[in-house]
């Protein structure tokens, strides 16, 4: 009987120990975009970071979306050791104005082949490498959704949106944090210097308005002072007079 009950707490043990260490497996890697200087309003070289997260299968083609809400003009990929780039452009529904110059459509999709011999197997992951600009400046991020096709036929469509207040979705789409430019901060700080200048000027100018009135009233107030001192002597000496 001990031996029985030794042996289901050892099971009950194990059982708790492999639920335990289940939770403590950290989350698949996503695809991601970084960048080390992404101002609104420049140029910036992104990196798409693939990672694989299948065991059995690796990844053979990725895709990714531009948006077009916030289109830009210059799209330059970096070549990739055994990998195929292909850009594909769509109209706009509203010109871009790119240095005097009217762009009427622009990169929508990059999408990366993989060549016969080359993949990204289990275990490894893969940057892709584009240049980006001008980045927008009425907005502070881009959402670039991804597609990954893996050699045996899945694709994982890394599309969607956090939205504020909700966990990570569990297939994220790439964002890229965009960061107010230097000049922008510059002409910000110096608008805030100015309107602290302009309160304490004001303020300033209140206080010698008010001194000054102060000053006035103090005047008139030693007048009409003196002037019932001398109305009331005055009636003093008319009294002494009757008397």
């Amino acid at each position: 009987m001990r031996s029985l009950s030794a042996r289901r707490s050892l099971g009950a043990l194990a059982l708790a120990a492999g639920a335990l260490l289940a939770s403590a497996v950290p989350a698949s890697a996503h695809v991601t975009v970084q960048s080390n200087n992404a101002q609104q309003g420049g140029y910036t070289a992104v990196a798409f970071r693939v990672p694989n997260e299948s065991d059995t299968a690796s990844t053979v083609k990725v895709e990714v979306n531009l948006p077009l809400d916030h289109p830009m003009a210059s799209v330059r990929t970096q070549p990739v050791p055994g990998w195929t780039a292909v850009m594909e452009k769509s109209k706009l529904d509203k010109p871009l104005d790119s240095h005097g110059q009217q762009i009427t459509e622009a990169v929508s999709k990059i999408t990366w082949t993989a060549n016969d011999g080359t993949r990204i197997g289990p275990g490894q992951y893969q940057d892709f490498s584009v240049s980006l600009g001008a980045l927008p400046t009425d907005t502070e991020q881009l959402t670039f959704k991804a597609l990954q096709t893996y050699d045996n036929g899945d694709v994982v469509r890394w599309i969607e949106e956090a939205k504020d207040g909700q966990a990570e979705p569990s297939k994220p789409a790439p964002v890229l944090k965009l960061t107010k430019a230097a000049g922008a901060t510059a002409a910000a700080a110096d608008h805030h210097s100015t309107d602290a200048t302009g309160t304490q000027q004001a303020a300033a100018s209140d206080a010698k308005a008010s001194d000054s009135t102060a000053r006035t009233l103090g005047v008139v107030g030693i007048v009409v002072g003196v002037v019932g001192a001398a109305l009331g002597a005055a009636g003093l000496r008319r009294r002494s007079a009757r008397s």
